[in-house]
């Protein structure tokens, strides 16, 4: 949610209305929403070049790291689905629409925010390494939150404004007062805190004459936020006559919410202050105002926590929406443990898909549009799924689906960014066999099936190359006979070289400060630090290739939408782990050198494990598009003769028309992965 101004508002007086806190030793509930977007945000982090989800992953590491140093036990709740009741849809339609312009300002070089693709994944995948306490809710988590939050006495760190509404017993800490890279550290100890700005209801009530709190969630209303925002407002702010402390406020924006606090303050209660309201609008018929104002007071007040037994033994109280009872016991915990994605409850519940914008060529297709087919599969499992269920169950509820022959069912409605626009329309779900209702215990060849059809892609593909690069790998081979433009043969070493990158990054990160391979590996180590060196560096970042970037924007969506489909099916394929299969830094940088003199060979040189790991994608994709795939566009340069260097490096074995040659000990090759190199211990 979020109520229109206060931040600025309540930013602006921190003197009145904060605390200063060091604080440690405690339970702190955390938006993780919230917290993965300030982190991203405030970061530094490119954007227009497709995100660098490693450098993201060791910002929310460090984070973590700052809390346990002072002894903060952190429990995260991320948002769920889109509000089933649609009351929040037009906001979203309006921040999705402003979403899409600021991606464009991006890929021309202005400013802008845009949350990379996998963000959200990547969040969620360190949650679970760190072992971090954290929930996906099926909907939206602000009342979820702060009812936790009351629960357990805890305070709230977010930077929602509607917690300077909720009557929290341990207040609320905004992102933006919240110093967790500047830890303090007590005199003649070495305890350590965060420092800290506190809100709490009632210092903020205190300073309005001791207002009575509970007409706080009326003023929020009548000011307006994602859920309300009533046009007789418009005519009751005209009317009133505020107290003339609100005069000397900075803004229209300010002095309405200044004037209203005061104004407020004078009553006892919210029933006579929306008495009130109602009279200065005058005239008959405003019940519906009045009704409107009740329903919205209501979003603001906190009852027993629906969360609360999950951090005690993983379930959840079955105090569920109605439209989502209907759903399997294994899908809504699969929700809950973060194993599945939002957009499964929006689907099954909306029948509606609101896809998130890339930085990309605005000109050109939503690059969404290249994994259509995917999610239509997806689309196709959720609701025939649910249609079988709704079946079973019989009663009203399976007559009506029985009788309806309109399609609806069987269709998404997908919000997707046509030019400069948000553009709704109708996808229709293929129809899908398989039951949701135990889709989990489907035998793994079937699931693996439908998800290797669905890519294209043969199930040797995935055997040729490491278990947990195996999806990577069949999107990469779907990505390439799908994308539109097509992409070159630089476009693919440059993102084949970032996965080898990755691993590279990945087996720094387990092993270190340990004996482990990657301290043990010299060789490897100095081409980890050849290859970090070629990233796109802040000065160069306005300088988008937008024919580049739309490519690598649908390799995203593809991966997405691949991801979100494997664990839909129970991970027939092992879950990739997000954070190092894409540095859009350095992807971009890579096609750079390859269509300089670089060659993958030369970056990779050194000890076998990366040059082999290399040659193992590689030659996976090249058995499944044919190692002629780039022969087309390779006939048309004959005219322009190629330096030197690249026609060697082709000859080697990484040019378009050369199959590599079949190597043996595959098997084998992966143990690199966690045992020593002799070759480096020779260096």
């Amino acid at each position: 949610m979020g109520v229109h101004g206060l931040t600025s508002y309540v930013e602006g007086n921190r003197r009145q209305f904060f605390k200063d806190l060091k604080l440690r030793n405690t339970t702190l509930i955390i938006d993780g929403c919230s917290l993965f977007f300030r982190l991203y945000f405030t970061s530094g982090l490119d954007q227009q070049h497709g995100g660098d989800y490693d450098l993201f992953a060791n910002y929310v590491c460090q984070f973590f790291e700052a809390l346990s140093a002072c002894n903060i036990r952190p429990i995260v709740v991320l948002d769920g689905g889109i509000d089933y009741t649609d009351k929040k849809f037009a906001t979203l339609k309006q921040r999705a629409l402003s979403k899409i312009r600021e991606a464009h300002a991006l890929s021309r070089g202005s400013n802008g925010s845009v949350l990379p693709l996998l963000t959200r994944e990547v969040f969620k995948q360190i949650l679970s390494s760190l072992q971090v306490p954290f929930i996906q809710c099926v909907s939206e988590a602000d009342l979820e939150i702060a009812c936790l939050a009351n629960q357990w006495n805890c305070a709230v760190l977010t930077m929602d404004s509607d917690f300077f509404i909720f009557d929290l017993k341990g207040g609320y800490f905004p992102f933006g007062f919240f110093q967790w890279s500047n830890l303090g550290v007590f005199r003649n100890s070495s305890e350590r805190y965060i420092p800290a700005l506190h809100f709490s209801v009632n210092k903020f009530c205190s300073y309005f004459n001791h207002m009575n709190k509970e007409l706080l969630p009326l003023f929020a209303v009548i000011i307006g936020n994602d859920y309300t925002n009533l046009r007789a407002m418009d005519t009751f702010f005209s009317r009133v006559d505020f107290p003339q402390s609100a005069r000397a406020a900075h803004s229209r924006t300010q002095a309405r919410i200044d004037g209203l606090l005061h104004w407020l303050a004078r009553f006892t209660g919210p029933e006579e202050a929306m008495d009130e309201v109602l009279q200065v609008l005058g005239g008959g018929g405003h019940g519906n105002v009045r009704a409107l104002l009740s329903s919205g007071m209501q979003e603001y007040k906190l009852s027993h926590s629906n969360l609360s037994q999950f951090f005690i033994d993983g379930t959840v109280t079955d105090n569920l929406p109605e439209p989502m009872k209907v759903l399997p016991k294994w899908l809504l915990q699969a929700l809950y443990n973060g194993r599945l994605p939002p957009l499964v409850i929006d689907i099954l519940v909306l029948h509606r898909a609101m896809l998130n914008c890339q930085v990309e060529n605005s000109r050109l297709a939503s690059s969404h549009a290249v994994s259509l087919p995917i999610r239509q599969v997806l689309y196709g499992l959720l609701l025939y799924g649910k249609r079988k269920i709704l079946q079973g169950q019989g009663g009203n509820q399976g007559r009506a689906v029985n009788q309806s022959d309109s399609g609806s069912l069987y269709s998404v409605q997908e919000f997707v960014r046509q030019d400069l626009d948000l553009r709704g329309s109708s996808v229709q779900a293929p129809l899908q066999h398989l039951p949701l209702d135990k889709l989990n215990e489907v035998p793994l060849p079937v699931r693996r099936k439908l998800l290797l059809d669905t890519l294209g892609v043969d199930e040797s593909i995935g055997m040729a190359v490491p278990p947990h690069l195996s999806l990577p790998v069949c999107v990469t081979c779907y990505w390439l006979t799908h994308c539109k433009p097509k992409p070159n043969l630089p476009m693919l070493q440059a993102l084949l070289l970032g996965i080898v990158y990755g691993e590279l990054c990945r087996l720094r990160s387990d092993q270190r400060g340990t004996s482990g391979p990657a301290a043990g590996y010299p060789g490897v180590r100095v081409v980890w630090e050849r290859l970090g060196k070629l990233r796109v560096g802040r000065g160069e970042r306005k300088g988008l290739d937008l024919d580049v970037a739309h490519v690598y924007c649908q390799w995203q969506s593809c991966l997405m939408m691949a991801f979100y489909l494997n664990q839909l099916l129970c991970c027939p394929l092992p879950e990739p782990e997000c954070t190092w299969l894409y540095s859009g830094t350095f992807t971009h940088r890579m096609v750079r050198e390859l269509r300089g003199r670089s060659t993958p060979e030369a970056l990779l040189a050194g000890p076998p494990f990366p040059a082999q790991l290399y040659s193992d994608l590689q030659g996976a994709v090249w058995h499944s598009v044919g190692a002629d795939f780039f022969a087309p566009s390779a006939k048309k340069k004959k005219r322009g003769r190629r330096p030197a260097q690249q026609d060697q490096g082709r000859r080697k074995g990484g040019g378009a028309g050369q199959r590599p040659q079949p190597t043996k000990g595959v098997v084998n090759r992966f143990a690199l992965l966690t045992c020593e190199d002799e070759d480096d211990d020779r260096e």
